[in-house]
């Protein structure tokens, strides 16, 4: 610990800035300017340069890029497809669910689309709380309240609040897909402007 201090402590940039001054009081001193209280000239100057100098830094903690959170998503995507096939869900949300998986798996595919998405760190965290809570959330809590309606007949189906809840998940992915979309459109109309400018 002490040794990984000392060795921190010579590099740092106190230690840097106080040897040049150090090196200055000893050109000082050969130059005949010190005389004889070179010692302190050099000391002082090393002290000083070592007070004047900024401290270093910490070093950023590194997070996790984009890119790396999207595959990391698309990880988890594959496990709720397991739970999903797994569950038993009623035929009258299959539709909503498949729209929406299949919608998901296109954004999460390696290639152009994922890409883009990487680029768009809101899209990133949009794509992320659907996959990692908002449909789990929504399956979890149909299946619990399913349960509790088999004891309690005559209540409102869960399944209409599960299509629901699969309608909105859905329309925010459609967003998230148009906003892609659209940027895509734009770079494409952004270079026609720029290929014909250039012809004039």
């Amino acid at each position: 610990m002490a040794t990984s201090r000392a060795l921190a402590y010579l590099e740092s940039r106190k230690n840097l800035t106080g040897s040049a001054g150090g090196l200055l009081g000893l050109v000082l001193t050969f130059t005949g300017v010190a005389g004889p209280y070179w010692p302190l000239v050099v000391a002082g100057l090393y002290g000083a340069g070592a007070l004047i100098a900024p401290p270093d830094r910490p070093p950023l903690p590194e997070f996790p890029t984009p890119s790396a959170q999207l595959e990391a998503v698309g990880a988890d995507f594959g496990k709720l497809e397991t739970y999903l096939a797994e569950v038993g869900l009623p035929a009258s949300t299959q539709t909503r669910l498949t729209e929406l998986t299949d919608l998901l798996t296109a954004l999460l595919d390696p290639g152009w689309a994922a890409e883009l998405l990487a680029q768009d760190p809101e899209g990133v965290h949009t794509l992320s709380r659907i996959v990692r809570q908002d449909l789990p959330e929504a399956v979890d809590s149909f299946v619990r309240t399913r349960w509790w309606t088999r004891l309690t007949p005559g209540q409102e189906p869960p399944e209409r609040h599960l299509e629901r809840q699969l309608a909105a998940l859905g329309e925010e992915a459609q967003r998230l897909a148009a906003a892609l979309r659209d940027t895509e459109a734009m770079r494409q109309e952004s270079h026609t402007r720029y290929l014909e400018e250039r012809g004039n």
